[in-house]
């Protein structure tokens, strides 16, 4: 069996009393992303804190690339990298200074560092902001450039903590470029995230975890296949109808409906799309108008609410408390 670049066991961190990790069990392969979803509070930042030695665990064990991470912190640390969720970089300095600094702490000369801070500059289309202090850049250009900090050096394996928090939808598909640009040069990515869309583009297997415990795992079509066939998505004509439409959607479906924020629209996870034509027609026969429908795959956000009965972006207190 290949060496695999994470393996936990029971893996434990309390802050007093809250349980911040309760008990993780991981076996992630070399190569490729691994998603770690789920909701602010549920354990993500703690874990990742762990694997990359930034505190120690209260009871059982972890290997990072082969070393302990207890044991072995120093091997680990030369291995990995960790971008975490606000930018670490030195914003009075310029984004080639920050680069070329860091390549000098890892003991490149002054030329070996200029050239590394350019060559990655130019792969994450920041020369043209080379000399502008990080404190003037966008919000999509800071996490370029704090991810371009964390691959100076390539490491065998980089944890990325949440990299998207925050920005608009231009800059995160700009990160979810480098993301597979890096893992198609051969680094493993750790990606936690409490986006479901980010975890469905990027990620080859995903760990789903609640309150500190891993919940589910498996690619995201397993996942998916874990909650039902198929997700019902209707929207009525007039949002005054939506509780009619429920009522009889329930009685026909034999399943939960459910309200979404759009007051016109509610959804349903069905085992049998056949019966979804026996659902509309009993819509039409009390005179519901319908805006549209659909029926397709259920999304990751339908699997999230299916396993822990409620939504990736509900806000729990786990490690708020810690």
């Amino acid at each position: 069996m290949a060496e695999l670049a994470i393996e936990t066991h029971a893996l434990v961190k309390k802050f007093k009393k809250t349980v911040a990790v309760d008990g993780i069990d991981l076996a992630i392969p070399r190569g490729g992303v691994h998603g770690f979803l789920g909701p602010n509070g549920a354990g993500k930042t703690t874990t990742i804190r762990m694997l990359a030695t930034l505190t120690k665990p209260d009871s059982g064990t972890a290997r990072v690339l082969g070393r302990d991470i207890v044991t072995e912190a120093n091997e680990v640390r030369r291995r990995v990298s960790l971008t975490g969720q606000f930018a670490s970089v030195d914003e009075d300095l310029t984004g080639a200074e920050n680069l070329r600094l860091i390549g000098r702490l890892f003991g490149y000369t002054g030329a070996r560092a200029t050239r590394r801070a350019d060559e990655l500059l130019s792969a994450f289309g920041l020369s043209d902001a080379r000399d502008k202090q990080v404190k003037k850049y966008s919000g999509g250009m800071r996490r370029r450039i704090d991810i371009a900090a964390s691959i100076v050096v390539t490491p065998e394996l980089l944890f990325l903590d949440e990299p998207t928090t925050g920005l608009d939808p231009r800059s995160r598909n700009e990160v979810w470029d480098i993301i597979r640009a890096m893992v198609s040069s051969g680094t493993t990515v750790l990606l936690t995230t409490q986006y479901l869309d980010e975890a469905d583009q990027l990620a080859d297997r995903i760990s789903v975890i609640d309150t500190g415990r891993v919940i589910a795992e498996g690619t995201s079509s397993e996942l998916k296949a874990r909650v039902g066939n198929g997700a019902l998505h209707v929207r009525v004509m007039h949002p005054a109808d939506r509780p009619r439409a429920s009522a009889v959607l329930a009685r026909v479906l034999r399943v939960e409906i459910r309200d979404e924020v759009d007051p016109a629209a509610v959804s349903a996870t069905v085992a049998d799309p056949a019966i979804v034509t026996a659902a509309l027609t009993a819509l039409a026969d009390e005179n519901i108008e319908l805006a549209q429908f659909s029926l397709g795959q259920p999304s990751l956000d339908e699997v999230f609410l299916a396993l822990t009965g409620h939504t990736s972006e509900s806000q729990t207190d786990e490690e708020a408390a810690a």
